[in-house]
């Protein structure tokens, strides 16, 4: 009998899934857990206050990691927006799930978005008697003229659209939006409104989507979702995802008085007078008072879990669609295959099922949350065997299962040519990246023990370590039906 079986039936003797529920019917399944998601946007691995690699102030969510499992290796198998949603949502890798670039006019002709027939996992949760909702940033359906006429669909390149009923994959509210940076003044389309019928709201984006993400919670006159059934949330919030300069000033406040030194202390950082360490210098603290924001942003929101006698049956991540080079390497931001932009935040409670842990070994990677999801609610046989990511929930509740020995990613791929971008394989000594180099493929090794800043390129050095991380590539390459080729 597998783990998953046992522990349905383990927790069957306190109201398991019963036949009513499975068939639909509408009486309460309370032992079924919610599921609460709070996706941020481009929020690096390393900055969590709990892990002390960077002087950001997260104290709520310091306090979750302190009663959850952080898993401190996990990356992104495509660090940019879209394709790494998708890749959330689907648990395929970009090219099987169709966004292999962010989906924007310029895709649009090479039929880059979430293909509506793919079943997502909310799709899976809704047809198993789950209320869902989704907040927040989507970003996966390719703008189609006449454009909304919004300001970032405006400048050449029309990147927002509204997603119709038929496109939302399981989500019964919505109150959503594709794509659209300007967080002192964010818009949204409600459930029921149509392409035109989109509103602005004049509140920092961060405390407005929890403000909403509250009141799904608290379930008001029923108005939000269906109080006998279990739920399933997504609240995506989009900064610290750029303009940085757009977070209140109490956050901002925060970061005034941290000397430089604390805040310059990587050593890939340029230098001041060059243009990304100038870049890097004027941000950063911006950056850093976002995160803090959000992180207060996600104490309200945990502190309406409980306060709404939700927490103890509630599976809560905290995660991020990639991270932010923000200077760093001489790169503005994303999409490259540094630590900054490939490796985000991951913590996962669950009280009584996950015990707490900052766990370093596990190799996670956005992939494997829908087949990880699934199996611990447990709808593991309402898995599709044409999910490439792999389920660790044995892992997650038992810490016993057998551990990836790699991770794969990604990225920079041109809508027009999939032999293009990077392709890599990470574990938890060393980084292999191919990337594409005008008619040639040049080849990174980083030792990132050694060298955790990704400063020295040694696949000159250690031509052996290149040769059986190219191998298994290569296989990956393979199986997943990846024209990018690698050198002989």
């Amino acid at each position: 009998m597998n783990y998953a079986k046992t522990l349905f039936l383990a927790l069957s003797g306190i109201g398991g899934l019963t036949s009513s529920f499975a068939s639909g019917d509408d009486k309460p399944a309370q032992s079924k857990p919610n599921v609460l998601v709070v996706l941020v946007d481009q929020w690096r691995g390393e900055a969590l206050g709990v892990l002390k690699q960077e002087p950001v102030i997260t104290p709520h969510l310091d306090s979750l990691a302190g009663k959850s499992l952080v898993l401190a290796q996990t990356i992104t198998n495509y660090p940019l927006c879209s394709p790494s949603r998708a890749t959330l949502m689907t648990g395929n890798y970009p090219l099987k799930n169709n966004v292999y670039s962010n989906v924007n006019s310029k895709s649009t002709p090479y039929g880059v978005e979430l293909p509506t027939d793919m079943t997502c996992w909310s799709d899976v949760l809704k047809a198993n008697g789950y209320s869902t909702g989704y907040i927040g940033k989507w970003h996966l359906d390719a703008p189609h003229e006449p454009y909304i006429p919004t300001s970032n669909n405006m400048r050449g390149v029309a990147w927002n659209e509204w997603t119709p009923p038929n496109r939302r994959h399981g989500f019964d509210y919505w109150y959503a939006y594709g794509t659209y940076d300007e967080h002192d003044m964010p818009m949204y389309w409600d459930t029921h409104a149509g392409r035109d019928d989109f509103h602005y709201v004049k509140q920092w984006e961060p405390e407005h989507d929890v403000d909403k993400a509250i009141e799904f919670l608290k379930n008001t006159d029923n108005s939000y979702r269906d109080n006998r059934k279990p739920f399933s949330l997504v609240v995506s919030i989009n900064p610290p995802h750029s303009p940085y300069n757009r977070t209140p000033e109490k956050y901002v406040d925060r970061y005034k008085d941290i000397p430089d030194e604390a805040m310059l202390k990587e050593p890939n950082i340029p230098a001041a007078g060059t243009e990304m360490g100038d870049f890097y210098r004027k941000n950063i603290r911006e950056y850093y008072a976002a995160m803090t924001g959000v992180d207060e942003q996600v104490g309200r929101l945990l502190g309406q879990l409980r306060a709404s006698g939700l927490s103890k049956n509630t599976i809560v991540i905290f995660m991020a669609d990639h991270g932010n080079c923000l200077g760093m390497h001489d790169e503005v931001s994303k999409n490259v295959i540094y630590e900054e932009s490939v490796r985000i935040p991951f913590i996962i409670h669950w009280e009584g099922h996950i015990m707490p842990a900052i766990d370093h070994t596990l190799l996670f990677t956005v992939a494997d949350i829908y087949p990880t999801l699934l199996d611990m609610l447990p709808l593991q046989n309402r898995l599709s065997n044409t999910v490439e990511g792999t389920s660790y929930a044995g892992y997650f509740l038992k810490r016993k299962d057998k551990l990836p020995a790699v991770q794969y990613f990604m990225g920079s791929i041109s809508p027009s040519n999939k032999d293009t971008g990077f392709r890599g394989v990470r574990n938890t000594n060393y980084k292999l990246a191919y990337e594409t180099s005008g008619k040639t493929k040049k080849v990174y090794l980083f030792d990132l023990q050694k060298d955790p800043f990704e400063l020295n390129n040694i696949s000159n050095e250690k031509k052996d370590v290149v040769a059986a991380l190219t191998k298994q590539l290569k296989a990956w390459l393979a199986k997943t039906n990846d024209p990018f080729t690698l050198p002989d």
